[in-house]
């Protein structure tokens, strides 16, 4: 099992910038894929990127396309979300999560791939 701590979050005015972060401990970081996922109130989870355990594959919702950027450092255990251009329909708890199998691509993202899921970090997005 892996264990996922999130950081990073906070409240900023459209059109700002934050970075999350996710440390993972607990089994062979470089081997999965990670993703970030997102949930408004009265929404359900969606995915927002997804990037393979070599970073050769990744994926993003067409909604943060050319905004968001996600990217891992391997050597460190960490898998980072760089938010740029934000919107109030950012607002969410963003959750970090590891795939449950190792060596995937990340062409197809489903939340139901993911096994092990941090506590999630509330980024709110003002106008």
């Amino acid at each position: 099992q892996v264990q996922l701590v999130e950081s990073g979050g906070g409240l900023v005015q459209a059109g700002g910038s934050l970075r999350l972060s996710c440390a993972a401990s607990g089994r062979t970081f470089s081997r999965y894929a990670m993703g970030w996922f997102r949930q408004a109130p009265g929404k359900e989870r969606e995915v927002v990127a997804a990037i393979s355990g070599s970073g050769g594959s990744i994926y993003y919702a067409d909604s943060v396309k050319g905004r968001f950027s996600i990217s891992r450092d391997n050597a460190k255990n960490t898998v980072y979300l760089q938010m740029n251009s934000l919107k109030p329909e950012d607002t969410a708890v963003y959750y970090c999560a590891a795939d449950s199998l190792p060596f995937r691509t990340v062409t197809k993202v489903t939340s139901s791939d993911f096994g092990s899921w941090g506590q999630g970090t509330q980024v709110t997005v003002s106008s």
